[in-house]
């Protein structure tokens, strides 16, 4: 990694740059979102690339409501008590990702601790309802932990998504302080849950760089990842949403991106994407081909 001094979090760098643009497929997914009383992570979590994925006509829908029962120091998306299930969210969702034409969906949600299987059914729901209204769509989901129940994952993984994302989000050391109610462990063992129930599905994780973690704390996540049987890897920076959140520790250089994903590929990831604004879903529709790579090997 390059030992060039870090800058401070107030010198936001030149190459940290989003190209805000209204075009007319960003206005109409708006208007779709909106229409079907739909949410998306893209807005709810104040994502930097929005105007770029909704102007390419791509979206992460976002279920199981807009209210988080936790309150994670990274994320922007509100915390509290949420309200009873939409149980026709399903149907909307699948009846919009239809209307988008969408070649691949990535579905998330809100971590739902108040719910006996953490929302595991409607997001089987979901996936079987993209499945009946658009079959050659690909469907990527992207859970929180379920508080480590694996019955719940198999609800997930037995309604069939080609990929199974969680984030694993930083290093252990900082879990206390950044991701106070998850644990480390659980991530890594869910995931491993997922190819043990199917071996064929592609597992996917992502981590947020710049919280203060070191080189040897991220390279040592890698590592585990890939005894856990993880396929896909995702490295972004970390860009603070609001004052109230946690502060940018340091900002990496796009060099230093280049590095870290050179050593992922090299302990035997078969897909990578690292950059300064990567998220787990941006792009993740270009990532189709490597899931079929990867399954063929």
């Amino acid at each position: 990694m390059s030992d060039t001094a870090p800058l401070t979090p107030q010198a936001i760098p030149s190459w940290i740059r989003v190209r805000v643009t209204e075009g007319e497929n960003f206005k109409e997914l708006k208007q779709m979102v909106r229409g079907g009383r739909l949410h998306t992570v893209c807005e709810e979590a104040r994502c930097p690339n929005i105007f770029d994925c909704w102007n390419r006509r791509t979206a992460t829908f976002m279920i199981l409501g807009d209210t988080c029962t936790r309150a994670c120091r990274f994320c922007a998306v509100t915390s509290g008590r949420p309200s009873e299930l939409d149980l026709g969210e399903p149907l909307r969702v699948a009846e919009s990702v239809a209307e988008l034409g969408l070649r691949h969906a990535v579905i998330t949600s809100v971590d739902r601790d108040d719910l006996r299987d953490g929302g595991a059914g409607i997001f089987a729901r979901t996936i079987r309802a993209i499945r009946r209204r658009s079959p050659g769509t690909t469907i990527e989901v992207l859970t929180p932990d379920f508080q480590g129940d694996l019955e719940a994952v198999r609800t997930v993984v037995e309604a069939g998504p080609d990929i199974f994302n969680h984030n694993t989000e930083t290093v252990p050391r900082l879990y206390a302080r950044i991701r106070p109610k998850a644990v480390y462990a659980n991530s890594l063992a869910l995931l491993k849950h997922v190819k043990s129930l199917a071996p064929h599905m592609v597992s996917k994780s992502g981590l947020m760089v710049g919280l203060g973690e070191t080189e040897d704390e991220l390279l040592e996540v890698f590592r585990n990842m890939r005894a856990h049987n993880i396929d896909v890897l995702t490295v972004g920076q970390y860009l603070r949403p609001t004052k109230k959140h946690a502060e940018v520790v340091r900002y990496y250089r796009p060099e230093e991106f280049v590095e870290l994903k050179g050593k992922a590929v090299a302990m035997g990831f078969g897909h990578v994407e690292a950059g300064p604004l990567v998220r787990s879903s941006y792009h993740a529709d270009e990532q189709v081909p490597a899931r079929k790579s990867l399954l063929a090997g």
